[in-house]
C-alpha cells in the first residue's frame, strides 16, 4: 500500500511539473500575458469597457510579442504562406544542385516532404516546378530570398524553421557537401544571420537529428542532446531550461500558424518539436533534474 501510495504521489508530482512547466511556456511565449495585464488594469481606472479595451489592446501586444512583428496583421497570413512555400521548394532546389547533380535520395526527401504535406496533386505540380526553377544553374536565388525577407523577415521564427528545413534537405543524401554548406551559409546571410549565428543552428539542426525517430542510443547521445539545445556540459540547469524553453517555443504549432506557416507544414515542425524534447529528457535524466 505505502508503495503504491508513493507511485501515485510521484506520478502527480510529475504531472505537475510538467503542467507548470507547460503554463511557463505559455507565458514566456507570450500567448497571454498582456491580455491579462490588459484586462486587468482596464478593468481597474475604466470598468467593464476598459477590461474590453485593454483586451483589445493586450490582443495586439501578444501578437507582435509571440509572432513578430511582421505577423501582426493575419490578413496576410495567405500571403506569407505562399511566399514560404515558394521559398522552401526553390530553396531545395537550389540546394540539391549545389554538389553538381540532385541525388536519388535528395528527390525521395522532396518526395517524402510532399507526401507528408498532404499536398493535393495540383499543388504537388506546382511545388515540383519550383524545385526544378531553382535546381537550374542559371536560376539566381537571390530575388526569392528577398522577396521572402519583405514578405516574412520580421516575423519571429519563420526564418529559422526555414533555415532548419534546408540544412535538413542538406543530409538528405548521408552526406554534406561544402557547396551545400557555402550555399546555406549565402541563404543565412540573406536571412540576417552572421556567420557565428549560422554554425550555431547548424550545429543544433545536425544534432537533434540523431534523435529523428526515437532516443538516440549511441555513446555520444549526451554530448548530442547537448548541442541539439545549443548548451553544453558545464550550462546550469536553468540555462537548459531556458533554452529548451526557447526552441520547443519557436516550433509551437500556434506560433508557426499565426506567423503564416501553412497548416500541412506544421507536421515537420512537430517532428523537430519531438527530437527537441528527447534531447531535453536525456539531459533531464543524466542530471536528476
Amino acid at each position: 500500500m505505502v508503495m503504491c501510495l508513493g507511485a501515485l504521489v510521484g506520478m502527480a508530482e510529475a504531472y505537475n511539473a510538467h503542467f507548470a512547466e507547460a503554463v511557463f511556456v505559455q507565458f514566456y511565449s507570450g500567448v497571454v500575458l498582456f491580455k491579462f495585464i490588459g484586462v486587468i488594469a482596464g478593468y481597474y481606472f475604466f470598468g467593464f469597457f476598459g477590461a474590453l479595451f485593454g483586451l483589445f489592446l493586450g490582443s495586439f501586444f501578444d501578437r507582435m510579442r509571440m509572432y513578430g512583428s511582421g505577423a501582426i496583421n493575419p490578413l496576410q497570413n495567405a500571403l506569407r504562406q505562399a511566399v514560404f512555400i515558394e521559398t522552401v521548394f526553390i530553396s531545395m532546389g537550389k540546394l540539391a544542385k549545389a554538389d553538381g547533380h540532385v541525388s536519388q535520395n535528395e528527390i525521395e526527401h522532396v518526395e517524402q516532404f510532399m507526401q507528408k504535406l498532404g499536398m493535393t496533386a495540383e499543388h504537388r505540380q506546382q511545388a515540383i516546378k519550383l524545385f526544378k526553377q531553382g535546381a537550374d544553374p542559371a536560376f539566381d536565388i537571390a530575388p526569392t530570398l528577398k522577396k521572402f525577407m519583405s514578405v516574412c523577415g520580421h516575423t519571429k521564427n519563420l526564418k529559422d524553421v526555414l533555415l532548419s528545413y534546408l540544412i535538413v534537405m542538406a543530409l538528405a543524401d548521408g552526406k554534406f557537401h561544402p557547396a551545400e554548406e557555402a550555399l546555406l551559409m549565402d541563404i543565412a546571410a540573406y536571412l540576417g544571420y552572421d556567420q557565428a549565428a549560422f554554425k550555431h543552428i547548424l550545429d543544433m539542426v545536425l544534432n537533434q537529428s540523431h534523435f529523428g525517430g526515437g532516443q538516440a542510443a549511441s555513446a555520444t547521445a549526451l554530448e548530442d542532446a547537448y548541442k541539439a539545445l545549443g548548451v553544453s556540459r558545464d550550462s546550469s540547469d536553468q540555462e537548459v531550461k531556458r533554452a529548451y524553453r526557447k526552441l520547443i517555443s519557436q516550433y509551437h504549432p500556434d506560433k508557426l500558424i499565426g506567423q503564416g506557416m501553412p497548416q500541412d507544414m506544421i507536421a515537420m515542425a512537430t517532428e523537430q518539436a519531438k527530437e527537441i524534447q528527447l534531447a531535453y529528457d536525456a539531459i533531464k535524466k543524466s542530471r536528476n533534474m
